[in-house]
């Protein structure tokens, strides 16, 4: 069974998903990272693959990702991290990236090596509904790799339900229109939209990212969803530490530190 489908079979609730930049601070940071953040309590891994022109990642995302670039990171180095990582922890792990990459790697080579590396999903912003129908989706199947897909504020319920009948991970709810590292806590407009989404009923778990950067802003999301996501908050957790095991581990606690 594939390790997104079984956690979300046994976790309904208060899921935390942490996102990294792969190779940063260090090239050699990844597999600390993510054992360290399995052993401090996260429920999955969002790794994003480094790359030079972005579509959705803020200011702090954008500099871990070129950084990365710089320390050498390539796929062939992050697969074999990937699998290195998945000989200690059974966490699930998606891969955050853009469908521009997996195209010059090759579809069929790029998901056979993600699958090979312990790999579980993919999110891809830039992947198009129909290419994704047409061409990639029987390719991830054939691997069981699962496919989230995002949803916005600006997204209509139509294209929403076609998400709902197409994702075989979990929805990805934006939390606003905006790039990620956005911060200033939940508004009510949010709140309201985060009901919206609520009330369609759609029959994967839902986690809400972007602007999602404290234990507050967490157990906010996690009341209209099944958890969330927290990534330029961490990356900026990580800025300059030396010691990434260390660093990872008192963030992921100060996420799940009970609010009083």
């Amino acid at each position: 069974m594939n390790r997104l489908t079984h956690l979300f079979n046994t976790k309904k609730q208060d899921l935390l998903n942490v996102y990294f930049t792969a190779g940063y601070p260090q090239l050699s940071s990844t597999v600390t990272i993510i054992r360290s953040l399995a052993d401090a309590g996260a429920d999955l891994i969002e790794v994003g693959v480094p790359y030079s022109d972005p579509m959705a990642d803020g200011e702090t995302i954008q500099q871990s990702s070129m950084a990365a670039l710089r320390n050498g990171m390539t796929l062939d180095i992050l697969f074999a991290q990937l699998a290195e990582a998945r000989r200690a922890t059974e966490i699930p792990l998606v891969l955050m990236g853009y469908y521009n990459q997996v195209m010059q790697y090759g579809p069929e080579r790029f998901v056979r090596a993600a699958r090979e590396a312990g790999v579980d999903g993919l999110i891809l912003p830039d992947l198009p509904v129909y290419e994704y129908e047409q061409e990639f989706r029987a390719i991830a199947e054939a691997h069981d790799l699962q496919v989230t897909f995002l949803i916005t504020p600006q997204t209509s319920d139509e294209r929403i339900a076609k998400i709902g009948t197409l994702s075989t991970g979990f929805i990805y709810v934006v939390s606003s229109s905006s790039i990620t590292g956005k911060s200033g806590g939940i508004t009510d407009t949010q709140k309201a939209y985060f009901a919206r989404i609520a009330a369609l009923d759609l029959p994967q778990p839902k986690l809400i990212g972007f602007g999602i950067s404290d234990a507050t802003s967490f157990r906010t999301a996690c009341h209209y969803a099944n958890g969330a996501i927290i990534g330029s908050a961490f990356i900026r957790a990580l800025k300059g530490e030396e010691d990434v095991a260390a660093a990872t581990k008192r963030f992921v606690e100060g996420i799940l530190e009970p609010v009083s």
